[in-house]
């Protein structure tokens, strides 16, 4: 286990560093990291320049114009710009023996006009060895203090752990990412994207990434692509009507498929969803991954690769209550909302056990979920004892929360899928993951064609042809 060191103490240790030399430009939050290495002292030994261009039309004279003055396009642009300019200036003095790195962010903090949510981009583009081409590593950053003075101090912390992490130990991206919040915590900053890429990253797989921000406590949910490229939910899901299928996908079966289709086929009928601006999410709680007590990590990269086979990004969370991953949900957009979930959730969902850190119990959970445009759609469910099939329109609850559920499905947030394929009611993924891992023949039949054909190709979760 590392030693945990001070942020004076990074700051300074990076100073005294002769061999690294480099650029800080801030924009919106002041010189918040920049800060740290002039107040320990040395800092001529570092910072070649500092800068800050706070005028937008400045702004736009030096990095080009942007729409979004707070977004990775423009600290993109922050990075090729000083890192250019860098090279062009110094390489030929000192290249030789210095590894040149440029630091960047561009915040939207808390201020005498901003009450709302503040966030901010931030990166660090760096050469591994002097002379060798540079990687970076970006960030998308949320801050949780409620005032303005407390959240520069964050940031500035953040900055300089990022830097210290990428410079010493960025032959390890795990320790990268695990150190990134030394001496802050959750409460004030949250890291909810994060991107590795060049050529000193080339063995990272950014889906383990995203899996290691919620697994650490750096957030609460991380996204990816279909690709296994990360995004920051803001830019994904704003303004967005969202569609998401919580599971464990072990392994993707006819019945996954079968739900998101028969949903979105429902969801899109509502009068306020528009199909083009929607988004299907699949997610993957921590309690989904784990396995008595821990996640393995070629099991989750195993069931994100069936994942990417139905072209849907991926939602890796520890909301384990449905409520808080729809005020998650809700943060980014106000269009409609349908969570997807077969009839056995649906049953727990009225287990009142699972609401006893709630003051107002069920009552306050299924406010908080249903207080905007949420619907549940609901998966049959075929009793293996008597064959009969249980829906949403004739699942029994506690005589004293029946009137509950029934006002949920008269007024349509909790609706029953319709016209589901009833031979995919006996398809059950445990049985499907038990088969094919004994080399039992029949599992191909109960899964889609490109699902089996890459765990039979990929050997994926313990598969024995």
């Amino acid at each position: 286990m590392s030693e945990l060191k001070d942020t004076h103490q990074k700051a300074l240790q990076i100073n005294l560093d002769p061999a690294k030399y480099g650029v800080f430009a801030e924009i919106g939050a002041g010189q918040e990291v920049a800060r740290w290495f002039f107040r320990v002292g040395g800092a001529s030994g570092t910072i070649a320049k500092s800068m800050s261009a706070y005028d937008m039309t400045v702004s736009d004279a030096i990095y080009g114009h942007t729409d979004r003055y707070v977004s990775r396009t423009r600290l993109l642009s922050m990075l090729d710009h000083e890192y250019g300019l860098l090279i062009e200036r110094l390489a030929g003095q000192r290249g030789a023996n210095t590894r040149f790195f440029v630091f960047a962010d561009t915040v939207a903090a808390r201020g005498y006009h901003r009450r709302d949510e503040t966030h901010g981009w931030m990166g660090i583009r760096f050469q591994p060895h002097p002379g060798t081409e540079p990687s970076d590593v970006l960030l998308h950053v949320i801050m949780w203090d409620r005032d303005n003075l407390a959240q520069q101090e964050a940031l500035g912390i953040l900055g300089v752990n990022l830097i210290y992490a990428a410079l010493q130990h960025h032959e390890n991206a795990t320790r990268v990412v695990n150190d990134l919040l030394d001496n802050l915590s959750i409460d004030r900053i949250e890291v909810d994207m994060i991107e590795f890429r060049g050529p000193a990253f080339t063995d990272v797989d950014n889906r383990l990434l995203a899996l290691q921000l919620v697994e650490k406590g750096l957030t609460n949910a991380a996204l990816f692509r279909p690709d296994g490229r990360l995004v920051q939910a803001g830019d994904a899901l704003y303004k967005k009507c969202v569609l998401v299928e919580r599971g464990s996908f072990r392994p993707v079966t006819h019945v996954t498929v079968d739900m998101i289709n028969h949903a979105k086929a429902q969801f899109v009928q509502e009068p306020n969803v528009v199909g083009d601006d929607l988004v299907v999410l699949m997610e993957m709680t921590l309690k989904n991954l784990s396995s008595e007590g821990k996640i393995d990590h070629q099991d989750f990269l195993d069931r994100a690769d069936l994942l990417r086979s139905l072209g849907h990004p991926v939602l890796i969370s520890n909301y384990g209550e449905f409520h808080r991953l729809a005020s998650y949900l809700f943060r980014f957009t106000k269009q409609p909302i349908g969570l997807v979930m077969g009839l056995p959730t649906l049953r727990e969902l009225f287990e009142e056990k699972y609401y006893a850190d709630l003051g107002g119990g069920i009552l306050e959970s299924f406010g908080r979920m249903f207080k905007s445009e949420l619907k549940l759609y609901v998966y049959p469910y075929r009793d293996p004892k008597s064959a009969a099939i249980i829906t949403a329109g004739n699942l029994r609850v506690a005589p004293h929360l029946r009137h509950l559920y029934m006002y949920l499905v008269e007024n349509h947030f909790i609706q029953g899928m319709r016209d589901v394929e009833e031979s995919n009611l006996d398809i059950l993924s445990r049985d499907v993951l038990k088969m094919l891992q004994n080399g039992e023949p029949g599992w191909e039949a109960k899964v889609p064609t490109q699902v089996a054909d890459l765990i039979k190709q990929r050997r994926l979760l313990g598969y024995k042809g």
